[in-house]
């Protein structure tokens, strides 16, 4: 390295770090500064990074190598991200790929000659509703085709400059300057909680001020709310506990990682719904005695941030934020955008408080529980966008009002994401207890055939479970519906998943590390037509190992669409099956409405497998197994 570059590299690392006072806890966004002002953090940065915080360069490194945005490597100055979910693989990214490649002259994994242009691949950027998509830097390339792949590269080429890229900007706020976003909302039904037109503005928070803090908990309580991250967690209750823990002072996080393959709906809501999102979380502040709030963001959602961070200063201007909020004497509350860097393990809200505090996303242990010891050590209410944007509403309108809506146990109304083979994906805002047959017709599903409830760690079902109901007592969900039609392959469908939960481990727990290993080796052994009758028993006694025995709900959930394809297309098994008989499968299966469909599933698409799904050597997988 040369002496002007190397004073350059410390230029940088010095300034971000003072930025940040030198804060160990600041560390993400100290990476950051360094990571889009250099092309990486090398190892030259993590001494000069751990130096300044007093810490030690194997830490600096740790973070480094478990979040997939930074990278010790140097990227170009321009990093264009492949999303390869499974909706846009099937939409034709696979073929958009190989266009950059061919036109950039780069593969995936590459950076051009010129230092320039990076290619890589990102499992789940949340613009499934209109795939295939990329990232270019932090701006959002929607629908493409080959041809706009071609402009998009000829443009890239002569003028490194993402911002050119955005031609026309989406509805609603993608067309506020701050965002700039060819992204559409797609919102395609309006319920009367969330996506209502006529939401009156702080008519929550107003009302609230009005109410003792336990009242307002008692509000949320009797309107039955359950936390719309997907596992339901009763939110008063939640609330409760973090002000009923005796400690100094207490954080209120919103979680905004929306990472789970096919899930998109609090996109449109921090797009179109932030001043409701920041007014749940203060009302929250309030009732727990907070005065510090976190906005946990995802960077695939990073072309939000100045228009979030405008939302948060225009609070402030209007009394809304800081200090005697509204009038209210000594209630004092700010939150500050905290940007991620690429972990889907970062969702679960232990591994997302690591991640504010400057360490890898990894999950900790339980109990404590974040309300009794979360962020720094503080009682901590982490709670998803939509569920804050339900506390705002039923602060206004009631806990009758709400608790009038969906069913007993799954109160108000649900947003979902809808995406794969149908007419119209997009965002829904359904009463809970509505059936997937239902959704399925609303949506415009395109021969329904399989149905993932819940992302990639949902639940998978078949045509003879249409009549289920998506509700926390049926098909519970923290918001994707993918559907896909009977020309699609199940078992690749699988692979696709299990790949995402290998890719995406933290590693620190055996079963989740090895074991979705395992249960990816042996669905590609029966996609081979090497599978016996005994796989399938060794297929649901690992799965069933590996979701009681992981630490965190990744692994715990992980095998789900392997039970569930098992369950409810045993007919596709069979057919691969060196024996017929699949061991025992029909049992309480309605095997003569299954066997259409199971032989279009098997048959129309091949079965051969695909070497898109397979980046993993039999050597490494070897390596695992021993």
């Amino acid at each position: 390295m040369g002496m002007e570059t190397g004073k350059h590299l410390k230029s940088v690392v010095t300034q971000a770090c003072e930025k940040y006072e030198n804060n160990r806890t600041y560390l993400m966004d100290i990476l950051w500064e360094v990571q889009k002002k250099l092309g990486c953090v090398n190892g030259e940065a993590m001494e000069l990074i751990a130096d300044k915080l007093s810490s030690h360069r194997v830490t600096i490194e740790g973070l480094v190598s478990f979040y997939s945005f930074f990278s010790e490597e140097q990227k170009g100055k321009v990093v264009i991200r492949l999303c390869e979910d499974i909706i846009d693989r099937h939409a034709g990214m696979e073929r958009i790929a190989k266009v950059f490649s061919e036109e950039l002259g780069i593969e995936p994994g590459e950076v051009s000659a010129d230092g320039n242009l990076s290619l890589e691949y990102a499992p789940c950027i949340g613009m499934s509703d209109q795939a295939p998509a990329v990232l270019v830097n932090e701006v959002v390339v929607t629908n493409l085709t080959t041809e706009s792949t071609k402009a998009i590269a000829h443009s890239l080429k002569k003028d490194p400059d993402p911002s050119k890229l955005v031609q026309k900007t989406g509805d609603g706020n993608n067309a506020n300057k701050l965002v700039n976003a060819m992204v559409l909302n797609h919102v395609r039904k309006k319920g009367e909680v969330l996506l209502n037109d006529e939401i009156p503005a702080e008519a929550g928070l107003t009302k609230a001020l009005t109410k003792a803090p336990g009242d307002v908990i008692q509000e949320v309580q009797d309107s039955r709310l359950r936390g719309r991250g997907g596992a339901g967690f009763p939110t008063g209750k939640k609330w409760e506990f973090a002000r009923e823990t005796q400690a100094g002072q207490r954080f209120v996080i919103c979680n905004a990682d929306e990472g789970e393959p096919g899930t998109f709906k609090d996109r449109v809501l921090l797009t179109e719904r932030a001043h409701l999102l920041f007014e749940g979380m203060t009302i929250a502040a309030y009732a727990a005695e907070s005065k510090s709030g976190i906005l946990y963001l995802r960077a695939e959602y990073e072309y939000l941030r100045p228009f979030l961070e405008e939302v948060l200063q225009e609070r402030r201007k209007n009394g809304l934020l800081g200090k005697d909020i509204q009038g209210k004497k000594g209630f004092e509350f700010d939150i500050r955008i905290q940007l991620g860097a690429g972990a889907y393990i970062c969702g679960e809200e232990s591994a997302l408080i690591s991640s504010c505090e400057g360490l890898r996303g990894e999950p900790k242990k339980r109990p404590p529980f974040p309300v009794q010891k979360g962020y720094l050590g503080y009682p901590t209410i982490v709670d998803n966008v939509e569920t804050f944007c339900c506390a705002a509403r039923i602060l206004d309108c009631g806990s009758q009002w709400f608790a009038s809506i969906g069913t007993k146990e799954s109160t108000g109304t649900k947003l979902l994401s809808v995406c794969g083979d149908c007419e119209r994906p997009g965002t829904y805002e359904v009463p809970f207890g509505i059936s997937i047959k239902d959704l399925l017709e609303m949506v415009g599903a395109d021969d329904p055939a399989i149905v993932q409830v819940g992302g990639a760690a949902g639940e998978m079902i078949g045509r003879t479970a249409f009549h289920r109901t998506i509700c926390f007592e049926d098909l519970s969900t923290a918001g994707a519906v993918m559907t896909f039609n009977s020309h699609r392959n199940v078992l690749k469908i699988i692979d696709y998943f299990l790949k995402f939960f290998i890719d995406e481990s933290c590693g620190y727990c055996t079963p989740c590390r090895v074991g979705n290993v395992f249960l990816r080796e042996r669905i590609q052994k029966i996609m081979r037509g090497l599978g016996e009758k005994t796989d399938l028993e060794y297929l649901k006694d690992l799965c069933n190992t590996i979701m009681k025995t992981s630490r965190c709900g990744l692994g715990q959930t992980s095998p789900r669409s392997v039970l569930g394809s098992i369950e409810h297309f045993p007919l596709v098994y069979s057919s691969l099956l060196k024996e017929s008989d699949p061991y025992g499968l029909q049992a309480g299966f309605d095997i003569q409405s299954a066997l259409e469909e199971s032989r279009r599933i098997a048959k129309r698409t091949s079965m051969i497998y695909d070497p898109l799904y397979e980046e993993e050597s039999e050597e490494t997988i070897e390596a695992l197994r021993d």
